[in-house]
């Protein structure tokens, strides 16, 4: 039974493993007929990449779509938002101002020129291809926006060539763009533009488009559109423009002030050979056309406007102080001598050391400028030294601190002395290296005595001496430390020229301007200079005395260089290692200041200010006053009274009423002296007459009674003096004794 049940158990186990393999086989060949109906199927579906093609698709043309709609909505809002043709033709970018000379003569037109507007048909045909040409080819093709030209800009910016002809602006994104918006290159500007530009395209015709950008464009030195532009290059009217000057018109859009024919001929020339090829491409012109006669070019010429732009750069901001808010043309009449501003201009030029500036101001007795350089050449430099520049003005500075001491007391022929000074851990020392002794203030000042001045300076006090140059006109910064009689601030040319004119007008305040009135173009004066009231600055013995010292410093001091063979009075200044060379004077009602130095301050060789600075004043001064007559300074000094009187009378009033003091302390009445004793004056130089013998003192016991005590004197003590009248010591105005 075993064995047999054993056999059972075998061959059902087997049997198990059998069906378990046959099951096993079964499955597998179901999941592999399963894998290929999979593959198969896979195989006729579409592929990811297809898919995501046709949703980018559906989903761009979705986008462009909303696009369109959102370009349309806002190209037709701007559209309705646009000034009318009529409104925008008689808009202007700008105010005009016409400055004028002290005798009417035209000096220079600043801001915009708009000359006539030129209808449409009234613009040269050669003028309009021309511009077409140039800036838009396919002007009358597109909607505002050239699609190659966009294009192609951005494969550009992708690809990074450069090889690009022109900007991707058209003529209407032009016309945008000066109408509406700035100059910033922002993708957001760019958009505004595109805009604005399909809105005009929108609202106006092709005709009406180019008409107002001819009119409307800039095209240099202040011209506004191509009758202004021919105008002002060519002297004639834009209606009658021939080929050659139309492609040079044209041609001034890309860089107005590169390719100006006034600035650069040569540069006007090839730029208009650019523009007449581009005509003769697109069959605007023949052959024969496209070439650029400079002869037969007339081009206007042109006033020299270098160094009058220093002085319109400073009076015309002034305009937005004195007039009221106008963009009205204006003209501004000045109060400029156009012979002297060449004059000025020659002088500077001609005087300045090499690789130094120049500059130079001149004013007229009450104030009004004459001429006004700030350099030696605009063009390469329109920083204005004469008006802006800070610089230490040297010994010209000790016009200051001798007004300082000749207002406390000083006269020009009292005697200083010159010699080694320490004052406060300072100690100036003369240009030459050694000291005279005692001398006169006169001869201190025409030599610029180093010492002699600090000690002035220190006497009167620093801070007076500031004090004075405030009154004169200084507003730049004034330190008080002891250097600064020597000129250790900064101030301006300007400064210094007002201070040393003040002297010239007799102490009297000046006050500089340039302006002397302001027409609009229908012949209203809207400003007109007014005399301000007449302010002293310090009596006419202290002016009369600082007259005497600056012409001796021309006659016989460092300022020599300076005679013109009539009265002179000036002062010169140098600074620490020849950095600048001052000097500033006057004759026949002018006053002039001449600076020279470098703009970085550094050592200029042989820079004085008694040689080229004083030089180019004689050069100027010459013609400057050769219309004048000439006039003698007014050098006598007519002191007060109380300057008249000695000292000790000054301060103590009439000799009659003195009193004098024994040698008991008791006060003494005029003309009462011991008779004994051999008295003297009261500086003990001469004896004087012996008079009756003087009172007794007053005792010990008279004054015990006098604060309240008991008197031990017998009853025949002497009676105190009576009240004595006030004998006069002091004044009001004196110092204390």
């Amino acid at each position: 039974m075993s064995k047999r049940g054993d056999n059972l158990s075998n061959k059902n186990k087997r049997g198990s493993r059998r069906a378990a393999t046959e099951r096993s086989a079964s499955g597998k060949s179901k999941k592999s007929s399963s894998k290929k109906k999979t593959t198969l199927k896979r195989e006729g579906a579409p592929s990811p990449f297809w898919k995501w093609t046709k949703r980018f698709a559906v989903f761009g043309g979705v986008a462009a779509l909303l696009g369109t709609v959102f370009l349309a909505f806002a190209v037709g809002f701007a559209a309705r938002e646009l000034p009318s043709f009529f409104q925008l033709k008689a808009s202007q970018a700008g105010q005009t101002i016409l400055v004028r000379a002290r005798d009417g003569s035209e000096i220079v037109e600043i801001g915009p020129s708009f000359g006539e507007w030129l209808e449409f048909q009234d613009i040269p045909e050669n003028m309009r291809n021309a511009m077409v040409a140039v800036e838009d080819k396919r002007f009358y093709s597109h909607y505002g926006v050239d699609p190659i030209r966009t294009t192609g800009a951005v494969v550009e910016g992708f690809t990074g060539a450069r090889s690009r002809v022109g900007g991707t602006s058209t003529i209407t994104q032009q016309l945008a763009r000066n109408l509406f918006l700035s100059s910033n290159r922002t993708f957001d500007r760019k958009a505004r533009e595109a805009i604005l530009a399909m809105a005009l395209e929108w609202k106006f015709s092709k005709e009406q488009i180019l008409e107002l950008y001819l009119n409307k464009v800039y095209f240099g030195g202040g011209a506004y559109g191509v009758d202004s532009a021919s105008r002002k290059f060519f002297s004639h009217p834009g209606k009658t423009l021939s080929v050659a000057e139309a492609s040079i018109i044209a041609g001034l859009v890309k860089a107005p002030s590169r390719y100006s024919p006034t600035a650069d001929v040569q540069a006007a020339v090839d730029r208009a050979a650019v523009v007449l090829r581009l005509m003769k491409e697109q069959e605007y012109i023949t052959s024969d056309q496209a070439s650029v006669d400079v002869d037969a070019v007339q081009l206007k010429q042109q006033a020299g406007q270098n160094s009058v732009r220093y002085f319109t750069d400073y009076v015309l901001p002034q305009l937005d102080i004195i007039l009221p808010e106008t963009n009205a043309p204006l003209e501004v009449w000045t109060t400029l001598d156009v012979g002297m501003q060449r004059a000025a201009t020659a002088a500077v030029a001609s005087n300045s050391p090499d690789g130094a500036q120049g500059a130079l101001v001149s004013l007229d007795r009450d104030g009004a400028i004459l001429a006004l350089v700030g350099g030696t050449d605009y063009v390469e430099s329109n920083f204005n030294r004469a008006t802006d520049a800070m610089r230490q003005p040297g010994s010209s500075w000790k016009l200051f601190v001798y007004l300082a001491a000749l207002e406390a007391g000083y006269t020009p022929e009292d005697k200083v002395v010159d010699t080694p000074v320490t004052i406060d851990g300072w100690s100036p020392r003369n240009s030459n290296g050694r000291n005279v002794g005692e001398t006169s203030l006169r001869t201190s000042f025409a030599f610029s005595i180093n010492t002699v001045a600090a000690q002035l300076g220190n006497e009167v006090g620093f801070g007076t001496v500031a004090s004075m140059a405030r009154r004169f006109g200084i507003s730049s910064p004034v330190s008080t430390f002891p250097s600064m009689v020597l000129g250790a601030s900064e101030v301006r040319l300007l400064e210094m020229t007002q201070a040393f004119a003040g002297i010239s007008a007799r102490g009297m305040a000046v006050e500089p301007y340039g302006i002397s009135k302001v027409v609009t173009s229908d012949g209203e004066t809207i400003y007109q200079h007014k005399t301000p009231r007449e302010t002293k600055l310090v009596p006419d013995y202290v002016a009369a005395g600082i007259t005497d010292l600056l012409q001796a410093a021309v006659q016989t001091g460092t300022g020599r260089a300076a005679q013109i063979g009539r009265p002179v009075a000036g002062k010169t200044g140098t600074t620490s290692s020849n950095k600048d060379g001052w000097f500033v004077g006057f004759s026949s009602g002018i006053t002039t200041g001449v600076w020279m130095g470098r703009d970085d301050a550094k050592r200029v060789a042989g820079l004085q200010g008694g040689r080229a600075p004083a030089r180019a004043f004689a050069a100027y001064m010459r013609y400057a006053v050769k219309d004048r007559a000439v006039e003698e300074f007014d050098t006598e000094l007519n002191l007060p009274e109380w300057r008249l009187e000695p000292d000790e009378e000054a301060l103590f009033g009439d000799p009659d009423d003195y009193y004098f003091i024994d040698e008991q302390g008791n006060l003494i009445e005029p003309g009462r002296r011991d008779p004994d004793s051999p008295a003297f004056d009261i500086d003990g130089e001469r004896p004087l007459d012996p008079v009756e013998e003087p009172p007794a003192a007053v005792t010990d016991d008279f004054l015990e009674q006098a604060i309240g005590g008991e008197a031990n004197s017998p009853p025949n003590t002497p009676e105190p003096p009576s009240s004595v009248s006030d004998p006069g010591f002091l004044r009001e105005d004196d110092p204390p004794l």
